[in-house]
């Protein structure tokens, strides 16, 4: 049997809305405020990006309103989920509507393919706008998003003196895998300051990730 055949949305059908956020009230919040308007519908909600990833299969979403932080674990594990979305499925505009305001976070949200960035105490009429936008294929940030945004863009690339000595040496070890603990074990120092080295590394070169670390400093020759 072949497979049905899904038929585009039509451009008069309300936007397609699925919230990803792990508190059950600010969903309700969002949806209570969304479903007002009369083009726009939620059509599904998640609290984690393993359940995101099942549901928007099913759901088929137009518009996906993100926050970064889906758990006590990790403040960013939005962006990872961001990535998986837009590689997965790119016809989905992915609005990140989050708590945290950084230029570094703001640019590694628009790498990993968000349309756009909002801030949670936006109000009602600005976050409405921004979804509008994204609807249209437009991008979209609310004025302090964009400043922050524009700053990231304007900040000088890291050179190798602004890395001290020893994050030098850490980078390195980052560069071969090791974890905190072997890299706290060749340079003689504790887990925790290997980890305190390792943050500051992250920080530096605006990442967020560890394998981004190495990714970025590959790049700009630093190892």
């Amino acid at each position: 049997m072949s497979p049905a055949h899904v038929a585009p949305p039509d451009v008069n059908d309300p936007a397609r809305i699925m919230l990803i956020d792990d508190h059950a009230i600010v969903r309700q919040g969002l949806r209570s405020i969304l479903e007002r308007e009369q083009d726009m519908q939620v059509v599904a909600e998640a609290s984690t990006a393993l359940e995101a990833l099942a549901v928007v299969v099913r759901a088929r979403p137009g518009v996906v309103l993100l926050d970064l932080k889906l758990s006590a674990s990790s403040d960013t594990e939005g962006l990872d989920l961001c990535a998986a979305l837009a590689a997965a499925h790119p016809e989905i505009a992915v609005l990140v509507l989050t708590t945290f305001l950084d230029e570094h976070l703001v640019l590694q949200a628009i790498r990993a393919g968000a349309k756009g960035y909002v801030v949670k105490d936006v109000d009602t009429t600005g976050l409405i706008r921004a979804i509008r936008d994204v609807c249209r294929g437009e991008s979209a940030f609310d004025a302090r998003s964009a400043a922050a945004m524009v700053r990231g863009l304007s900040a000088p690339a890291v050179e190798q003196s602004q890395l001290t000595a020893r994050e030098a040496e850490v980078l390195a070890l980052l560069a071969r895998g090791l974890s905190n603990r072997d890299i706290g074990v060749q340079l003689f120092v504790s887990e925790t300051t290997a980890k305190f080295h390792v943050g500051n590394i992250l920080r530096k070169l605006g990442v967020a990730r560890r394998t981004e670390a190495v990714y970025a400093a590959t790049k700009m020759g630093l190892i």
